[in-house]
């Protein structure tokens, strides 16, 4: 309850943002895991509901459109002379032997599942994962190979869910904390500038409570899949001005004297 007290304050009032800066360190740093997590659940969800649709199709049209097929030494070989596209409600498959299609253009949908010349490109509500062939520790494998291995993923589904989510809040863990420990740094150029009081730890934990406002309306926009225009920007923009109102609240160095 307290964490979220904590969020909701520092939603709007810079002045208990300034406050938290007595708290022991050790609370800036579960809070910067709380708000992770909090912008990591939107992502992961739609995440698993398109993984879920996708493999449940894809499984469907290899068995029964996509051309034989086999991958020797890393390059995919078929008798198809032009690329091909599946298209399924769910997920649209692309296939190309012969060298035509790129990564980019299985970009350009949400959900796709590409077979490229080289490799493997995966698109999943848009975020892209590309894997070479070469990767896979096997000479030779067959359209009936890859066949047998969505069937299996897809009973593994709920353990491929749970991964993803792990790998990708330990992803918004790292890029949150890099932020906050920049901002700590711009905190510290404000605190000069202003002549006011405090130390790299007190500019830290400031700087984790003055992520909170563009967290969550990242967030929001992510839950209501909102594309917000120029959003790193913007992101940096508010923190800043957060972290430099409530900077401007600390007690100068002539009121401590």
């Amino acid at each position: 309850m307290m964490m979220w007290n904590r969020l909701l304050q520092s939603l709007y009032s810079p002045v208990h943002i300034a406050r938290f800066r007595f708290h022991p360190i050790g609370k800036a740093i579960s809070y910067v895991f709380f708000l992770s997590l909090i912008a990591t659940l939107p992502i992961a969800i739609y995440f698993t509901m398109s993984i879920n649709k996708m493999i449940s199709s894809t499984h469907q049209l290899l068995k029964e459109e996509l051309p034989p097929f086999e991958v020797v030494d890393g390059i995919l070989t078929s008798n198809e002379q032009e690329p091909i596209e599946l298209t399924h409600p769910n997920v649209t498959i692309l296939f190309d032997s012969t060298g035509t299609l790129t990564t980019e253009d299985a970009e350009r949908y949400t959900n796709a599942v590409a077979f490229l010349k080289e490799e493997f490109v995966l698109v999943a509500n848009g975020h892209v994962q590309s894997y070479p062939y070469a990767l896979i520790q096997a000479e030779r494998f067959t359209n009936e190979d890859v066949y047998e291995f969505a069937r299996t993923l897809q009973s593994l589904l709920p353990i491929v869910i749970s991964l993803s989510f792990l790998v990708l809040y330990f992803f918004t863990c790292t890029s949150k904390f890099l932020y906050v420990t920049v901002l700590a740094f711009i905190g510290l150029i404000f605190r000069g500038t202003l002549n006011k009081r405090g130390t790299y730890r007190h500019m830290w934990s400031i700087s984790a409570y003055a992520i909170t406002l563009s967290t969550i309306f990242f967030t929001i926009m992510e839950s209501l899949q909102i594309v917000v225009p120029y959003a790193v920007a913007l992101d940096w923009f508010v923190s800043v001005t957060i972290l430099f109102v409530s900077i401007k609240e600390l007690p100068s160095m002539k009121e401590a004297g």
